[in-house]
């Protein structure tokens, strides 16, 4: 009896003991402030957007849209690696991993604190500063932007918006629509609990000038086609003080050259004023004797238009006095 008390105790003590010793390797491993760090980094790496917010929301987020927070806004994570940590005074692990993120080589910085242990043997951490950053996004001449992908408007255009991003990542900026592009823009999100600020200028393409161009040529064909001194709703006309003894013909010379810039206005573009030229060939009789004579001569002219862009792809032109 007294051996086989004896043979249990010892095999309730090598279990006792490995199990403390599986503990420990645990606690030092997967449940590490380090492991928790990492288990936030694989949660990006497999794109687990929940399993990353969760991780994320045991500390209070910055401010901001989170429109970004979603599959599109996470970068593909590689060669994630443990580069260093120091704990300060306060008990705060500043945990450090290097990674590349969608090719971009970067390191980031994550602040952990302990949390209530698991079950009382298990170490638990939390984030002491969220893991999400903040992409201050500047939307020059119109609001709207793409982001890896994601469309997206701005509140407001011309002014900075905030929207949280997962740290680290790597997000593509641009903006392509029937009228418009924009150059693209890579930023990398490296600081948790900082902004980092992207600026998009949106511009008119080959395809808004030429449209533009047709529009105004079309124009003012149709003015020409009035056989009247002063055609209506158009920007030239020629006033004569003899008697008109055949109707005007009008054609156009000189094309305005079309050019297109930002308006104050939302949303709105402008043509600038530019010169153009008719020819007005007509018939006249002078009131002083009678005489007839060919009254031909250019006639310059300027125009310049605001131009709205409709949500059909329409372009609403309106002429400039």
């Amino acid at each position: 009896m007294r051996r086989e008390i004896l043979t249990l105790s010892i095999a309730l003590g090598v279990v006792l003991a490995s199990f403390g010793a599986t503990v420990l390797i645990l606690n030092s491993t997967i449940y590490s402030a380090s492991g928790y760090v990492a288990s936030y980094l694989d949660a990006l790496g497999r794109d687990d957007v929940v399993g990353a917010l969760e991780l994320a929301s045991t500390a209070e987020a910055p401010s901001g849209s989170d429109e970004l927070l979603a599959r599109e806004g996470i970068a593909e994570l590689t060669d994630v690696q443990l580069l260093g940590e120091v704990t300060d005074a306060d008990g705060i692990h500043r945990i450090t991993f290097g990674y590349s993120a969608d090719g971009i080589v970067g390191q980031s910085e994550f602040a952990v604190a302990p949390a209530a242990a698991t079950l009382g043997l298990f170490s638990n951490w939390r984030f002491d500063t969220s893991p999400l950053g903040v992409v201050e996004v500047t939307v020059l001449n119109d609001p709207r932007f793409i982001a890896n992908g994601l469309n997206l408007k701005a509140p407001e255009q011309d002014k900075a918006a905030r929207y949280l991003a997962f740290t680290p990542t790597a997000l593509e900026l641009s903006h392509e629509t029937a009228y418009l592009q924009a150059k693209r823009v890579t930023v990398a999100v490296t600081e948790s609990g900082r902004a980092t600020t992207a600026r998009v200028e949106v511009e008119p393409n080959e395809n808004f000038v030429e449209q533009m161009q047709q529009q105004v040529d079309a124009y003012l064909d149709d003015c020409a086609m009035q056989q009247i001194l002063l055609p209506t709703g158009c920007p030239f006309g020629q006033e004569i003080r003899n008697r008109v003894s055949t109707p005007p013909s009008w054609s156009i010379l000189s094309y305005p050259i079309v050019t297109i810039s930002p308006s104050a206005a939302d949303e709105k573009w402008f043509m600038p004023r530019t010169a153009a030229t008719a020819r007005l060939v007509v018939e006249v009789q002078s009131l002083f004797d009678g005489t007839l004579s060919i009254f031909d001569e250019e006639v310059p002219f300027t125009v310049a238009y605001t131009i709205g862009l409709l949500a059909n792809d329409e372009l609403l032109v309106t002429p400039i006095p």
